[in-house]
């Protein structure tokens, strides 16, 4: 890692540890990575296990693709490397919830291996993957954001399982398939895994 320039000054040693944060929250953060394709049911399920979480006394926060290209992330295309940047910046803005003991929930398409290993050598073993396993003809069929019908157009340039590649993840902390299951199914099997791992 290179050094930093001599007019940053960091206060990490003054501040309150990340442990201090999980005991107040009497939970340990991580960061719950969902990768899939546009439309699998990422931040639908997100959305669904923070309710479950919630309930359990659990402080989250859902990441998803809209909410970070339309904030933090508004200046990247959807080149590879504007896709690294993005998932860069995602992986660090994820440090930042985890050492303050919060629970990240991020829905993000992350399409390569190597961008999924770029967020794991940020956040290390805080972050557990899981791959929401909905084929391609499924994601297209429901295409609940149009985005397929307009990627099959050509309006649409580099659109992930279409004509820019979807690696899938060999070896996830979970593997969710979603064809024929509730939403709530999905969640309730994320929440049954990561709970250990949040309460220890």
């Amino acid at each position: 890692m290179s050094a930093l320039p001599e007019n940053i000054h960091t206060t990490f040693d003054r501040i309150l540890q990340r442990s201090d944060k999980e005991a107040l929250l009497n939970q340990h953060g991580i960061v719950i990575w969902m990768t899939g394709l546009s439309g699998s049911g990422k931040t639908t399920i997100a959305v669904a296990l923070e309710k479950l979480l919630a309930e359990k006394g659990v402080l989250t926060q859902v990441l998803d693709g809209d909410n970070i290209r339309s904030g933090i992330n508004n200046n990247l295309s959807f080149s590879e490397a504007d896709r690294k940047e993005n998932i860069r910046r995602i992986a660090e803005v994820s440090k930042l919830f985890v050492e303050c003991g919060v629970v990240t929930l991020n829905c993000f398409v992350s399409p390569t291996k190597d961008i999924r290993q770029q967020a794991k050598d940020v956040l290390g073993d805080d972050m557990v993957e899981v791959f929401v396993n909905t084929p391609f003809e499924e994601c297209e069929k429901r295409d609940v954001k149009g985005l397929y019908a307009k990627a099959r157009a050509g309006e649409i340039k580099n659109f992930t399982g279409l004509d820019a590649p979807f690696e899938a993840p060999e070896n996830p902390f979970l593997n969710i398939e979603t064809v024929g299951r509730s939403v709530e199914s999905c969640a309730q099997e994320i929440f049954n895994a990561v709970m250990p791992l949040i309460k220890q």
